[in-house]
């Protein structure tokens, strides 16, 4: 079954009628609303893109981005947290069929998600807490965190309520077999991820 599109006057959605005007006025920031509340993200720093270009090789070679589904970088997710909630991960697998999922303001019913993948920054502790019950809550069946902080992988799974009910926490020198639920066997290695993400290397 389709979503249709249901987009509304931007004056009958103020919040997000704020946050395209931030868009406007801040090119490259990533704004997103989040429980009510808008979150306004710096232009990620370059170790940061690397990581995204490395992580989306082994997505690819598994055949992930083709004919049943997509890799895709900064593509909107609409949240069910709030009236004019969505974020952005920075990284997502999804249903090829996702422009059947269109909501609103450039977001997709969370329906078409089977994998969001965030890389910290300045703002670890909205990926690694409020975007966790958000994507729970929205039924994403895998979120995976590069947390670049606290030099780990975090895997979760099994979205329940507003939480995950399986959180699996790897460090450098572990290789990480995403769930088959993704669609394909994809092997990750914790160190390569982080090496990559160094913004001291």
């Amino acid at each position: 079954m389709s979503a249709a599109s249901v987009e509304r006057p931007h004056d009958e959605r103020p919040l997000i009628a704020e946050a395209n005007r931030l868009m406007d006025r801040l090119p490259g920031y990533r704004v997103e609303i989040i429980g009510g509340q808008i979150l306004v993200t710096p232009p990620p720093d370059g170790p940061h893109a690397v990581v995204l270009t490395d992580l989306m090789v082994p997505f690819m070679t598994a055949g992930l981005h083709g004919v049943d589904s997509k890799v895709i970088q900064g593509i909107g997710l609409w949240l069910e947290t709030g009236a004019e909630d969505y974020a952005i991960p920075d990284l997502a697998l999804v249903d090829a069929d996702f422009r059947d999922h269109l909501i609103e303001n450039n977001c997709y019913d969370p329906v078409c998600f089977r994998l969001v993948l965030e890389v910290t920054s300045s703002n670890w502790k909205t990926d690694l807490k409020t975007k966790v019950a958000s994507y729970a809550d929205a039924k994403v069946p895998v979120y995976v965190i590069v947390d670049r902080k606290h030099e780990r992988l975090h895997v979760l799974t099994d979205p329940a309520g507003n939480d995950y009910a399986t959180h699996r926490i790897h460090s450098p020198g572990q290789l990480v077999t995403l769930p088959d639920s993704i669609g394909a066997e994809v092997t990750l290695d914790v160190a390569e991820i982080l090496q990559a993400g160094d913004v001291r290397t």
